[in-house]
């Protein structure tokens, strides 16, 4: 379903039908129409206020940290 969203984001980006982007698009132009439209996802919260980066508290990160060590330790004496 990604592929089909960048292949119609690239079409109404350059005016070309999604055949023409099939026939001539390259790995370089996907990769840099999803940086582009991360970029304009985030100007665009930034511009509607909107809270960019999730509220944890100091534990929460501590809990996670804890456990992702744990879980490596646990993997690496399987």
């Amino acid at each position: 379903m990604l592929s089909l969203l960048q292949i119609d984001g690239l079409g109404k980006r350059y005016g070309l039908l999604p055949s023409e982007i099939l026939k001539r698009a390259t790995t370089i132009d996907l990769y840099i129409m999803d940086a582009v439209m991360s970029w304009e996802e985030y100007q665009h919260k930034k511009q509607n206020n909107k809270n960019l980066v999730p509220h944890v508290t100091q534990e929460q990160l501590l809990r996670i940290l804890n456990k992702n060590k744990n879980d490596q330790l646990q993997s690496q004496d399987n």
